[in-house]
């Protein structure tokens, strides 16, 4: 998932050939014409069939310029905004990919002084294209309500793919839980705005956590023709913590679960990437029964003994 993908499919859609080396060390071509049964499971199963050593992609012309908005709210005024907001998912042309967060704000300056630091919501979108097209979807985003503060960025495709990198910095620690979510009700707005209620009373050790809208080019694909499950899907939801001193582990950890616990009765499956410690059941959650029951045909094909297990585990049927 990223941000292209509502242009142009999901990455897994764009692949068109993979080379793989095979529990038995045999080295196997997967595509439409060669071994379509791996290629199908190879995009959205995992690592669990072989060790993929060449990926052929489709490519495509996007330009290099792209927008960041992001509109920000006290927590009072949010769930008014993100009613709002998710509406705009279905409008909103596809080289945008709106995104809704809360948490902890820092101290930053195009804030007002008296909420920084303190817990906000905010709402935007992500334009990959011409910025000045991109800026007509700042007045639908206006009108929900009034913000406390807006940032709007102008930047190169490059730097919107590298922009969150010193966040993920091998030093840190990190631990993250997600969902999708068909519909974005009034009471999944709540728990999602239920952050607060995650913590023990210590808010600097809450995780911060978002929406990022689908739709457009990933629901064309037939939910047949790849492993990936869930294109029906209106939101994904992570919520992330990262810290780096490891006497925080379980209050930080504690506080995703928790927070995802709330939001988990709104959910319709999770993203295989967003797993973290869930095992088979976060399996069971990725993927529709009728795929895990083929994923699990194909893994006693190409590895029948498991090798392949240091995953998101799928076993042989």
């Amino acid at each position: 998932m990223g941000w292209l993908a509502r242009q142009f499919g999901l990455a897994c859609d764009n692949v068109t050939r993979f080379q793989v080396v095979t529990a038995t060390g045999e080295l196997v071509e997967a595509s439409e014409a060669v071994n379509p049964e791996l290629f199908w499971g190879l995009r959205g199963g995992g690592g669990n069939f072989g060790v993929v050593t060449e990926f052929e992609f489709e490519l495509h012309p996007v330009g290099t310029a792209a927008l960041i908005a992001d509109f920000f709210y006290t927590l009072e005024d949010a769930p008014r905004v993100l009613r709002g907001w998710h509406q705009l998912i279905a409008e909103v042309p596809r080289q945008a990919t709106l995104i809704g967060w809360t948490g902890t704000a820092g101290d930053w300056a195009y804030l007002p002084v008296e909420h920084r630091n303190s817990p906000l919501a905010s709402v935007g979108y992500v334009w990959v294209g011409e910025p000045d097209q991109g800026r007509e979807l700042l007045r639908m985003l206006r009108g929900l309500a009034r913000p406390l503060a807006e940032r709007v960025d102008e930047l190169t495709y490059l730097e919107l793919q590298t922009i969150d990198d010193a966040k993920h910095r091998q030093r840190l620690r990190r631990y993250w839980k997600g969902h999708y979510l068909r519909e974005l009700t009034d009471d999944a707005i709540e728990a999602f705005l239920s952050r607060e209620m995650a913590g023990d009373g210590n808010s600097g050790l809450l995780p911060y956590g978002g929406f990022q809208s689908y739709g457009g080019a990933i629901a064309e694909v037939g939910d047949d023709e790849t492993a990936f499950s869930h294109r029906d899907a209106l939101l994904e939801f992570v919520a992330v913590a990262a810290w780096a001193d490891a006497a925080e582990d379980e209050a930080r950890i504690a506080g995703a679960r928790r927070w995802a616990a709330a939001i988990e009765p709104f959910a319709s499956g999770v993203y295989v990437n967003d797993l973290a410690d869930e095992g088979e059941a976060g399996v069971r959650r990725a993927y529709t029964p009728r795929k895990l029951s083929r994923l699990a045909a194909l893994k006693q094909h190409y590895d029948p003994d498991n090798r392949f297990h240091l995953n998101h585990n799928i076993r042989p049927d």
